[in-house]
């Protein structure tokens, strides 16, 4: 087959899927990959396609997208809803910005759902991947070569993996959460509390914000207790109601009168049995929460560390899409900070905006 003839199959099978792969054309075409690509490079050149890795995506004469050649992004989550609603919110605003749409994959933190989930977001033909795995970043070790499998243009959220547990460098934007832990005990610290309990739910954030509380203990000056417990979010049952107490004493005997809890729907449900046992919000417990999706509506308004959520999703969508529309540069590693939301929960007077705080209405 002439190079003219690949050239036009080529271009037909773009403008039907509107991505191709360099494997599916070497076997519709019948030749090697080298050719592939060497005409995906000259049809590049004249400007009729664009290239990116492991493939092409469609593009018009000038540059621009067109409602038919319009760029699709992939995005795989461990969850739609809480935390990640408003990350999968801000990818979808820069998206529109662009003109480009998104496919969302949501893996239930399984991780044999999330492969199924990225084969099927990569079969639709998307541009590039945003991609929150079901694994943490301590967990990097068991990844395998689910990343450097995609052969499209990567950036990770909310996750931060390297080598040796990756083959190559990926573009990461996450939330700094061990300067989150850090600013919610300096926030209690201010606050005159120097014994704080923790609880922290055995998820993927724990590893980040453990690393903040070290720095914290050792800046700050102050004695954490770090509590084995898993609070229950919901439940009157008794088993729930015993794991409620269990902690509450911790915190007595630890003599300590300030929480920092992960997350939310702990939080609140720590602070509604605090106060069943008669102790007073925030006179004889200061609460602070992590997260901030629903601390606004517990019984008493929490006092919160808020994770940029709706702007991480706008960075990182805005890097992969910039990469795809520009000759790709440096692999860049973003962290954005979060800001502790000041409500009633913690007792404070007054806004100190050079730490970062903020108030908002309870």
């Amino acid at each position: 087959m002439l190079a003219p003839e690949r050239h036009e199959l080529i271009l037909r099978s773009l403008r039907r899927h509107g991505r191709l792969r360099v494997g599916e054309l070497v076997a519709e075409l019948g030749v090697s990959a080298i050719t592939v690509r060497r005409d995906l490079a000259e049809l590049d050149g004249a400007g009729l396609l664009r290239r990116v890795h492991g493939g092409a995506i469609g593009t018009s004469p000038t540059g621009q997208n067109t409602a038919g050649d319009r760029l699709t992004i992939g995005i795989i989550v461990p969850s739609a809803s809480t935390y990640y609603t408003d990350v999968i919110r801000g990818a979808e605003a820069t998206a529109a910005r662009y003109g480009a749409r998104l496919v969302l994959g949501v893996s239930g933190y399984d991780a044999d759902t999330e492969l199924e989930r990225i084969e099927k977001v990569l079969g639709v033909g998307v541009a590039g991947l945003l991609i929150s795995t079901a694994y943490g970043d301590r967990d990097g070790h068991l990844l395998g070569t689910r990343l450097d499998d995609i052969d499209v243009p990567v950036v990770l959220m909310e996750r931060a993996f390297g080598f040796p547990d990756v083959a190559r460098e990926y573009d990461h934007v996450r939330t700094d959460h061990a300067y989150g832990a850090m600013l919610a005990l300096r926030h209690l610290a201010q606050l005159g509390h120097r014994r704080i309990a923790v609880s922290m739910q055995p998820t993927v954030t724990a590893y980040w914000l453990r690393r903040g509380l070290e720095e914290a203990v050792s800046t700050l000056g102050i004695d954490i207790y770090v509590s084995e417990l898993e609070l229950p979010q919901t439940g009157d049952d008794p088993a729930s109601l015993a794991q409620l107490d269990a902690f509450l004493i911790e915190c007595e005997a630890f003599r300590s009168r300030a929480v920092l809890v992960h997350s939310d729907e702990h939080a609140a449900r720590l602070m509604e049995r605090a106060m069943e046992r008669g102790l007073r919000i925030p006179e004889d417990l200061a609460v602070v929460a992590y997260n901030d999706v629903t601390a606004a509506l517990a019984v008493v308004p929490l006092t919160a560390i808020c994770p940029p959520k709706f702007a991480l999703g706008e960075t990182a969508c805005d890097l992969l899409l910039r990469k795809l529309q520009s000759t790709p540069g440096p692999v860049q590693h973003l962290s954005l900070l979060p800001t502790l939301n000041l409500r009633s929960s913690c007792g404070a007077q007054k806004v100190n905006s050079a730490h970062g705080l903020r108030a908002v209405q309870g």
